[in-house]
């Protein structure tokens, strides 16, 4: 008679399916994560008065006040409306540059309002200055 003996395996075996369903959660975890970072940069050149070189006048002048009051050639006009304001100024010119004149006491956060509505109004160089710096005009 024959018997078949039954194979006694001492090998243990390593399952590898958590590890493997792990990688791939942190894999779209970082795929999905990253998607969320966008490059939120405002380039704000707040310049000193020290040197006084008067700006070009081909620019379109925006005038925020102490009060954070917003004039755009010599009218007041409200933050949410500067952008198509803005557009249609620059429409006919090559350069288009936009000047933000503004006091030192103004909150960063209108001055960014302001610089942002001038930048989505297709400005192509958006600067601040003084009034010293950017003169009377």
């Amino acid at each position: 008679m024959l018997r078949r003996q039954a194979k006694t395996s001492n090998e243990t075996a390593v399952d590898l399916t958590p590890m493997i369903d792990m990688t791939f959660i942190l894999l779209i975890f970082f795929m999905v994560s990253t998607t969320f970072v966008k490059d939120m940069k405002v380039e704000i050149n707040r310049p000193s008065a020290k040197t006084q070189t008067v700006a070009s006048t081909k620019a379109v002048r925006l005038y925020i006040d102490r009060t954070g009051e917003t004039y755009l050639e010599g009218e007041s006009i409200r933050t949410w409306v500067i952008q198509s304001r803005v557009r249609d100024l620059l429409k006919g010119m090559t350069q288009k540059s936009v000047l933000v004149v503004t006091d030192s006491n103004v909150p960063a956060q209108k001055l960014i309002d302001v610089v942002d509505a001038a930048r989505a109004a297709g400005a192509d160089d958006v600067g601040v200055a003084t009034v010293p710096e950017a003169g009377e005009g």
